[in-house]
């Protein structure tokens, strides 16, 4: 695997007192949110997890580097992944259980003395629950949670990099040229001709319902054509994506306090609070 010189920002690497001493330091805490499921025929159904926690890792260590302390936790490797499983090699969460894991994350880092969280997923299945948890975690906690996908977060910068598809889809160019340039050896490149779907007729927006994979890519399960995948993409697709990640990070504009909409009293308060003041203002934010 391709070495990006990130063992200093991974959180299962430090020991209890150098988590302490980061945690005085306001580091933000990363979390990238991912799955365990299938990627076709040709790629592991680690696929995400491991696309999700080397962007984390990229993009934290250019942020330490600069002077924004980071720290990235394993990645958690269950998602919302029940429209996979009429493929196999699909564990999942239900939405209820998917929360609370990230709750307990919440109280887990609080309790450790860090008070900001970024959760960065990787799995597309996880971005519109994922959105309403950290929502509901930065008002209970009364910390900024912060919750992004590492396929948007760098906007049209994705698909101008690939040639046969707009952004990332499933087990495709971008996703199969990730594993070229992390790790080649899990490509399992004798089964990319047999990666190509039949055509599906499940409806898209505005429309939302569940759909499964077998619905969505039948035959294959994969989304997109793995068939222009390189190693040399995969390699810039990381760099586009820990940048807008690192910027991130430094931007203290989603690390300032969130409106404590569920004080006492705070329905007959002030109203003019547009911005809310910085509860820990990120360290070396440009």
């Amino acid at each position: 695997m391709a070495d990006t010189g990130t063992d200093a920002v991974r959180w299962e690497r430090r020991t209890a007192p150098e988590l302490r001493a980061l945690a005085a330091q306001d580091a933000l805490v990363v979390l990238p949110v991912a799955s365990l499921e299938q990627h076709g025929p040709h790629l592991p159904v680690w696929t995400d997890s491991m696309i999700g926690h080397a962007c984390a890792l990229r993009a934290a260590a250019q942020a330490a580097g600069a002077g924004t302390p980071a720290i990235v936790l394993p990645p958690m490797w269950l998602g919302m992944s029940e429209h996979h499983l009429p493929f196999g090699g699909t564990i999942t969460l239900d939405y209820a259980t998917f929360h609370g894991v990230l709750r307990g994350v919440c109280r887990s880092i609080r309790a450790d003395g860090f008070r900001r969280l970024l959760l960065i997923n990787s799995h597309g299945g996880n971005i519109d629950p994922l959105a309403v948890s950290a929502r509901e975690l930065c008002v209970e906690f009364n910390m900024p949670v912060v919750a992004t996908t590492v396929f948007h977060v760098a906007g049209d910068k994705i698909g101008q990099l690939l040639d046969t598809q707009p952004g990332v889809q499933h087990a495709c160019e971008a996703e199969t040229s990730f594993w070229l340039h992390l790790d080649a050896a899990q490509v399992r490149q004798e089964e990319i001709a047999n990666t190509i779907s039949a055509g599906s007729d499940a409806p898209g927006a505005p429309f939302s319902r569940f759909w499964s994979f077998a619905e969505r890519a039948p035959l294959t399960g994969v989304i997109g054509d793995p068939r222009a995948a390189t190693a040399e993409k995969g390699e810039k697709l990381l760099a586009v994506v820990a940048a807008a990640l690192t910027a991130a990070m430094r931007d203290a504009r989603l690390w300032s306090a969130p409106d404590a909409v569920w004080e006492p009293g705070r329905a007959w308060g002030r109203h003019d609070r547009a911005v809310p003041g910085p509860a820990v203002p990120a360290p070396g934010a440009a």
